[in-house]
């Protein structure tokens, strides 16, 4: 059972874009160039991803140069098979030859670099002795918007993973929730993302209880009760794309303090969205979905910032939170994601994934956001 056929892949020109639109952005930025080793960056600037091995692959970006991916000679043909290969070169390393040695070759001695934030400690430690003088800072500290804006392809990619996660809540909360382990739930809400066509289930947060009072509680072996509040919050990849939605029910009818925080919650989601437009700053938006609880008397119980982008991984820039000064553009996907945690009684967080359009906001997940009553 899938949502969604397979979308149209990604074509050289999509990649020579975004390798062309990371050069330029390095060389406004001061850098002589990024490094880029296996992740989420290098599959969406070359659609390749290399097997998780401790050998180095780095992709070298400089301006005014052609883009480079320094890769171990065994794994060569599958880089070169690459979609988005016609626009780089393969320098290749053997078993035994030392990799550092074979980009320092192709580097400024003496240069800055961006880096992607999750290359490993051993090839930073390599690339420093190799190139002593040379200077690194993380991809997302130098370039945190890399990514951040979406073109058509994305979008219609997200908003299928926005639509498949939708139709996984919409079965979850037909099942029965009172008297199963949380871990139960957990597992069903994995399968059925998969079921809906996600390839990678991120996270299944089921928490029930004095558990939704941990935001990142994870699903464990506590009975679901009549009465208890629970917490749901999945996601995951589907077509390389990201879901991530929350929605809180009640096993039963809820009381008054459930519907009234509830209520409140819901309230500071819609009036965050209601905030979204171009030009308005990522912190603004926090500030929104946080004077409503502050008013009404919970500002303490809402411990985290209000959301995070979502693209290739489910959770990157930009980031709703004080401080963050970035402005709103079109095309940029992020969650909004208000909570009120109670420590030893309950929470309730409620999540849609947004994309800014050129006059306001809109959601990539419709189910509805008022409080849901299950079995």
């Amino acid at each position: 059972m899938t949502t969604s056929t397979a979308p149209t892949p990604f074509t050289g020109a999509d990649y020579a874009s975004r390798l062309t639109r990371t050069a330029h952005a390095a060389h406004e930025a001061g850098l002589d160039g990024v490094l880029v080793a296996p992740g989420p960056d290098l599959v969406w600037l070359t659609g390749y991803q290399p097997p998780p091995t401790e050998r180095l692959t780095l992709l070298l970006l400089r301006p005014d140069q052609e883009a480079t991916l320094v890769a171990p000679t065994l794994e060569r043909p599958d880089a070169e098979a690459a979609p988005g290969a016609d626009i780089f070169e393969v320098v290749g390393w053997a078993d035994g030859a030392d990799p550092y040695g074979v980009v320092a070759q192709l580097l400024r001695p003496d240069g800055r670099f961006a880096i992607s934030d999750g290359t490993w400690a051993l090839h930073l430690l390599g690339l420093q002795r190799a190139l002593p003088r040379t200077r690194y800072r993380g991809l997302s500290e130098c370039l945190p918007m890399l990514r951040a804006v979406k073109d058509a392809a994305e979008l219609a990619r997200l908003a299928a993973a926005g639509a498949a996660a939708d139709a996984t809540y919409e079965e979850i909360v037909g099942a029965r929730f009172a008297g199963r382990r949380e871990a139960e739930v957990a597992a069903d809400l994995a399968d059925l993302l998969r079921a809906h066509g996600h390839e990678q289930v991120d996270f299944t947060i089921v928490g029930s209880g004095p558990n939704g009072a941990n935001p990142h509680h994870e699903a464990g072996e506590r009975v679901i009760e009549p009465g208890d509040v629970v917490v749901l919050d999945f996601g995951g990849l589907m077509h390389g794309y990201g879901s991530d939605t929350t929605r809180t029910v009640s096993v039963g009818e809820p009381g008054l303090e459930v519907r009234r925080v509830h209520d409140v919650v819901r309230r500071a989601q819609q009036a965050a969205f209601e905030a979204v437009r171009p030009g308005v700053t990522c912190q603004e938006i926090d500030r929104v979905a946080r004077r409503v609880i502050t008013e009404a008397g919970y500002g303490d119980r809402f411990i985290h910032r209000v959301g995070h982008g979502i693209g290739v991984t489910t959770h990157e820039p930009p980031y709703l939170v004080e401080g963050e000064h970035h402005k709103l553009r079109p095309g940029m996907c992020f969650s909004i994601e208000p909570g009120i945690y109670l420590p030893g009684r309950f929470g309730v967080r409620i999540e849609d994934i947004v994309t800014v359009d050129d006059d306001g906001g809109r959601r990539l997940n419709t189910t509805e956001r008022d409080l849901r009553v299950v079995a």
